[in-house]
């Protein structure tokens, strides 16, 4: 029998979980000064050492069949997470960052077809337009922020991994999707968040960066950026992945611009130009259509 879905208690996370995407951002900025490679350890680490002691306290240490083989799947799902933060973070260096975020926001459009042609699983025609909808509202943001044309490293290669990021993203939430219906989240999100974070060491070790060089801000924006867009936001959609799909949940994640553009209007009076607010818009209405009867458990 399937498990009851808790509708109040799914919206209330993905209500806090995008609040908290929408800070990325702005702790990226304050912490302009350090490696975007150093700055993801310490996000990644950091998130891994504020679940330990709830882990150790709720974790669940039952015995049971193939639990062995889910926990090869965990380490695939943290090992994505943390590759996915690191080829969307890298492609920044090569390519502008209107090109990098058209290319990393087409998971949705991946994803829905990925559960249509792999999964067999049907979508309402609300849903399929929402998704594209929401996905066009993307990329007119990426080109509406392009306002000023500069040379980059290696645009190609730049675009490459910012597409890399995209796919690996999907692989992600799949197999959340495919764990988290036998697991708890904090038996889920931990483990993930711990191989998330070996993995971000790891490439920055060989990219010959030094986890040492950063500011004190810099371990201030890690820490929030651990807090909140990773543990409730990242972890938010590990809650709700268990009872809603994960193409909802990625043109979900579109929203992120349209609250980030919110919060640099009031803390950097930024105000975003009428073809930025037009794509948001778009992107909201996709949104709507694409949740449209769909935000409810199989």
């Amino acid at each position: 029998m399937a498990e009851e879905y808790p509708k109040v208690k799914v919206l209330a996370a993905l209500l806090v979980g995008l609040t908290a995407f929408g800070f990325a951002p702005i702790l990226v900025r304050y912490a302009s000064d350090t490696s975007p490679l150093v700055l993801v350890v310490y996000r990644t680490v950091f998130a891994a050492l504020m679940l330990l002691p709830f882990w150790l306290w709720m974790r669940d240490s039952t015995a049971r069949s193939g639990k062995g083989k889910e926990r090869l799947w965990i380490a695939l799902s943290g090992v994505c997470l943390g590759l996915h933060f690191t080829f969307w973070i890298s492609s920044l260096y090569y390519t502008s960052v209107a090109s990098a975020s058209v290319l990393v926001t087409i998971h949705p459009i991946i994803m829905i077809l990925v559960e249509r042609l792999w999964f067999k699983r049907s979508f309402a025609k609300t849903t399929w337009i929402g998704v594209v909808l929401a996905f066009s509202g993307s990329v007119l943001l990426g080109i509406s922020d392009s306002q000023i044309e500069q040379d980059f490293t290696d645009p190609l290669f730049g675009n490459f991994l910012a597409l890399t990021a995209a796919i690996i993203f999907v692989v992600y939430l799949l197999i959340g999707q495919k764990i988290r219906k036998k697991r708890e989240w904090i038996d889920y999100v931990f483990p993930v968040y711990f191989y998330a974070a070996a993995a971000c060491v790891l490439v920055a070790i060989v990219m010959g960066k030094n986890l040492l060089d950063i500011s004190t801000i810099g371990i201030w924006a890690g820490a929030g950026l651990a807090f909140g867009p990773q543990i409730l936001g990242h972890g938010s959609m590990n809650y709700a992945v268990k009872y809603v799909s994960p193409t909802l949940l990625s043109t979900l994640i579109l929203v992120e611009p349209l609250l980030a553009s919110v919060l640099a209007f009031f803390l950097f009076a930024e105000l975003p130009p009428i073809t930025s607010m037009l794509a948001m818009f778009i992107i909201l209405i996709g949104v709507g259509m694409s949740w449209r009867r769909e935000a409810k458990v199989e």
